[in-house]
Parts: C-alpha cells; sequence; structure tokens
C-alpha cells in the first residue's frame, strides 16, 4: 500500500502545523505561488522530520488557478507513478471539487 499524498494550496491555505502527519508515513508537497516568497517557521520545522518526503514547489508564471494547475498535474503524476495512493488536497478553492469527483470515478482515492 503506498503512503498518502497530501497536496498544500500555500495560496488558500497557511497551516501551521501538520496535526497527526507522520513522518515516513505520508508525502507532503506544498504549492506556493510565484509571488509567495514566505513560510511560517512553524510550519518549516513542521516539515523538516519528513525529510525528503516533503517538498515545496514554488510555480513559475502566475495566473488564475495556476497552483491549482499544478495540484492536478501532481496527482496525475503520481496517481501514474505510485498507483494506490490517497490524496488530500488542503485548500480552500471549492474548484477542486469536480476534480475530485473524477478522480473518486476513476478509482483514485482523494
Amino acid at each position: 500500500m503506498n503512503r498518502p499524498c497530501i497536496l498544500i494550496d500555500f495560496e488558500n491555505v497557511q497551516p501551521k502545523a501538520l496535526g497527526r502527519l507522520v513522518p515516513g508515513q505520508t508525502l507532503v508537497k506544498v504549492f506556493l505561488g510565484q509571488n509567495q516568497s514566505k513560510i511560517v517557521l512553524e510550519l518549516v520545522k513542521a516539515l523538516q522530520p519528513f525529510g525528503k518526503d516533503a517538498e515545496y514547489i514554488q510555480i513559475e508564471g502566475s495566473g488564475p488557478d495556476a497552483v491549482d494547475f499544478h495540484i492536478a498535474f501532481y496527482i496525475g503524476e503520481i496517481a501514474t507513478q505510485a498507483p494506490g495512493t490517497q490524496f488530500q488536497i488542503i485548500s480552500k478553492d471549492k474548484g477542486f471539487d469536480p476534480l475530485v469527483r473524477h478522480l473518486k470515478h476513476r478509482g483514485i482515492e482523494a
């Protein structure tokens, strides 16, 4: 069984902690907009124990839903490379709802 993958839309949600996520058991990807140059220190400290299982992805370019498209791309890439991965998108953006329904329809847990 693959580890769950948490994808954080940092443009919409700036968590300071990761709750009960356990290093070594979860992949975490934090997506930053092109102009986001600061990250809350608490989040950085919370991600350090995850090592290579945590990644900051700052997108290049801007525009409506630019970060959202990157998140969708990474879900597709990871789902292809590691079938069975469960995805959780952390965002206040309701635009992900149709994508999540489609993923579920395709048998991808999201």
